[in-house]
């Protein structure tokens, strides 16, 4: 976890600024974020634990139907993958580099990594014991404090199985027993030995929050607060003004070094002592400066605009709503504020801040100008984001909606790509982004449609027609052919 970078830069600027008041003619001194005197160690870097590094592979497929999420499809083209960066995309035959694989994609598509932006892999693994079930620091409403990287065993079976469903990226939240429930992180499905060592490269960190059914149940039923809705917002809001103070007091810190350290003989016995550090207040304060991307567990249509309003409050901006049933009834809102709608094809009725979701959901946000994406919140449905995206877009279909088979493969990879923070990197295919890429044996919104080869940043990470050595230690020896094969050689 670091400190939010913007966060610093406004701290040596109003550290500029306040140098800039003092005596006429002095020049200012120039302060960068390095001279910002925190307690030691603040923003260390963890070393870089990553065991292996793979080399990505050159390749080019030919001849196959490539739906790049721009709003083009080529049919019959070429896709040059290399140094791990898709490094063309053509209509033409293209001339294979030197020792570059080459694959015939004919009757095959080729689409962008599919990207999740709700799952609780790791956090919630399987199989679900509560030895390792992670998920929900449930010990307080509010633990802005923690990050789920830190819950996410990356042993989990179920990161694998996501690969061979297509899936290239995915962001792990804590779960929703809290209204905020603690930093999210953004992993790549390259297998590692900890969540930093999967963690998608230059992805910010989310933030979780939720409103609702959940939070109120959890601690309503021990007598605590939130057990209502208004107070889960007065609880926000509480939290929200520590952050806004805090911020302050490390503002003044900034001006009182400032002024210090302008002076001619500055005296170290009066050296300003930076405040406390607070975890929390740094993911809320990283959060309002938008450092820290803020995504919102919330169903209710009523409840969504409630949160629109705290945020204008407290000045922070939403990333996305998930599940987000009712966002079709104020998707003009939701498009003009640019909040992305995370939501389901079709899970609907289990509650009642449920009942009221209709299939069209992601079709309407579309049509509005939104910004709609599938996701999974499953260890199963990840599996098959591509079938969830097609139930989506045939439930529009059906209705007479406007619709293109590209705007419905965008809700499960250019979307959640900008959703995470990460559409600068991957999410469509163009040439120059990770080379995150998925060959289809059929249309991928078939349902007879497998994952033949998934590629995550140039690296052959999935391929069918081969058997893989298991990511997960849980996994080594647990299958009925490993079985007969131990058999066979005892015989």
């Amino acid at each position: 976890m670091q400190y939010p970078k913007s966060l610093l830069f406004l701290l040596a600027a109003a550290l500029l600024a306040g140098c800039a008041t003092g005596s006429a003619g002095d020049k200012a001194p120039e302060f960068t974020a390095e001279d910002i005197d925190w307690p030691e160690g603040m923003n260390a870097q963890p070393r870089d634990l990553t065991p292996v590094e793979v080399e990505p592979e050159t390749v080019l497929i030919e001849g196959a139907t490539i739906m790049t999420a721009t709003g083009e499809v080529i049919e019959g083209g070429s896709l040059l993958l290399e140094d791990g960066k898709i490094a063309r995309v053509s209509e033409e035959k293209l001339d294979a580099p030197e020792g570059a694989k080459v694959i015939d994609g004919t009757g095959r598509f080729v689409t962008p990594g599919l990207i999740d932006t709700h799952s609780h892999l790791g956090v919630y693994p399987t199989p679900y014991v509560k030895a390792h079930s992670d998920g929900n620091e449930a010990s307080a409403p509010t633990t802005p404090q923690v990050d789920a990287a830190h819950s996410t065993w990356p042993q989990d079976p179920g990161f694998q199985k996501a690969l061979a469903g297509g899936v290239t990226a995915l962001q792990i939240l804590p779960g929703s027993a809290n209204i905020i429930g603690g930093r999210a992180v953004t992993l790549e499905l390259h297998p590692g030995i900890s969540a930093q060592a999967m963690h998608f490269d230059g992805a910010p960190d989310g933030l979780k929050m939720a409103c609702g059914e959940n939070p109120k149940r959890v601690y309503g039923d021990r007598g605590g607060m939130p057990s209502t809705r208004m107070g889960t917002m007065a609880v926000w809001r509480q939290t929200l003004q520590k952050a806004r103070e805090t911020r302050r007091a490390y503002e003044k810190y900034r001006e009182a070094l400032a002024r210090w350290k302008s002076a001619k003989e500055p005296d170290p016995k009066s050296k300003p002592q930076p405040p406390s550090r607070d975890l929390g207040m740094e993911t809320l304060i990283g959060a309002m400066e938008g450092d820290i991307l803020v995504h919102i567990h919330c169903y209710r249509a009523d409840e969504m605009i409630q949160v629109l309003e705290l945020a204008d409050e407290f000045d922070f901006e939403i990333r996305s709503f998930h599940h987000a049933l009712e966002a079709y009834k104020i998707r003009d809102v939701l498009a003009e504020w640019n909040v992305a709608v995370s939501t389901w094809a079709d899970w609907w009725g289990y509650k009642v801040e449920m009942h009221d979701g209709i299939p069209q959901n992601a079709a309407l946000i579309h049509a509005a100008g939104g910004r709609a994406i599938i996701h999974s919140d499953s260890p199963n449905d990840i599996q098959r984001l591509n079938q969830e995206a097609a139930k989506a877009y045939w439930a529009a279909k059906h209705e007479g909606m406007e619709l293109s088979e590209d705007d419905a493969l965008r809700w499960i990879t250019a979307n959640p790509a900008w959703a995470l923070g990460i559409d600068e990197a991957t999410g469509t295919i163009e040439a120059g982004k990770r080379a995150d890429v998925v060959l289809w044996s059929k249309h991928p919104f078939s349902v007879y449609a497998e994952a033949d080869m998934v590629w995550v940043e140039g690296v052959r990470e999935y391929d069918r027609a081969e058997d893989p050595a298991p990511w997960s230690d849980f996994e080594v020896g647990q299958f009925a052919d490993d079985a007969s094969a131990d058999d066979e050689e005892v015989q």
